[in-house]
């Protein structure tokens, strides 16, 4: 059963794009097939992943708006997935899409032919609660939230959740919170405690149990080319990302097995 995952939060510099690309390569490490889209304009995910965004011949941009073949765009991964590129261009996508009819279902629309063909859909989100990031929550079945246990990322939480409602309301009834995720965790670090403690209080199994430490390696990786399974598999991050894909395969293998149990 296909999951199609929003990795979303619209402050910058919590890890989004660092869970996106080596999520994606710990899940097909582990002998799953996976999509990762782009829908950042910036491109970090696709520079992360060894594509160079400035040498694709056609990107998210052209799948997304100019209806380009999936086959056409997407190109292979050193960590084993498939990448929809992202760059510049897809900037005037939300130009694009504020003018047109339906403009919140398009990724669901271009998604809907080919998302059986994965085990998992991961797409990374711009920092921001733009038409972009709207269409990936309504394309999803849930959205993972990396987030710093700090205080403002408390704040831009809720504000995270009250859009997830919303999407819930407007289109997308199915749409879960895959899990919180805590990135950059220092345990040395008192408030960096504190604020676990109370995410694990107030949302309780909806907070992943793996961790994902601050790191060198992880940091250095994208420089590289490289998600850091594949730069160093000793790390402390890599361990770290395969053990979250390892308790993301736990979860829906479990659903799965319920669902058909019902069934």
């Amino acid at each position: 059963m296909t999951r199609v995952i929003a990795i979303a939060n619209q402050k910058g510099g919590v890890g989004k794009t660092t869970t996106s690309v080596n999520l994606a390569a710990s899940l097909a490490l582990s002998g799953s097939k996976v999509l990762l889209v782009d829908l950042d304009p910036q491109g970090n995910a696709t520079m992360g992943a060894g594509i160079d965004k400035h040498a694709v011949d056609a990107s998210s941009y052209d799948w997304l708006i100019e209806g380009v073949s999936l086959e056409s765009v997407a190109q292979s991964s050193p960590g084993s997935f498939l990448l929809v590129p992202a760059n510049s261009d897809l900037t005037a996508a939300e130009i694009e899409l504020l003018g047109q009819d339906q403009r919140e279902v398009r990724l669901r629309e271009r998604l809907a032919p080919i998302r059986d063909r994965y085990d998992y859909v991961l797409i990374d989100c711009p920092p921001s609660l733009n038409i972009l990031t709207l269409n990936a929550l309504i394309a999803a079945d849930g959205v993972l939230i990396p987030m710093q246990c700090e205080y403002y990322a408390l704040e831009g939480l809720s504000a995270l959740l009250e859009t997830v409602e919303g999407v819930r309301q407007r289109g997308n009834p199915r749409l879960a919170i895959e899990g919180l995720l805590r990135t950059m965790y220092d345990p040395r670090n008192s408030l960096t405690r504190d604020v676990s403690r109370q995410l694990m209080e107030y949302f309780g199994e909806q907070v992943f149990r793996t961790v994902i430490p601050r790191n060198v390696r992880l940091a250095e990786a994208p420089s590289h080319g490289l998600p850091a399974i594949l730069y160093d598999r000793q790390s402390r991050g890599a361990i770290a990302y395969m053990a979250l894909a390892g308790e993301l395969n736990r979860k829906h293998a479990g659903v799965a097995a319920e669902a058909s149990r019902i069934e």
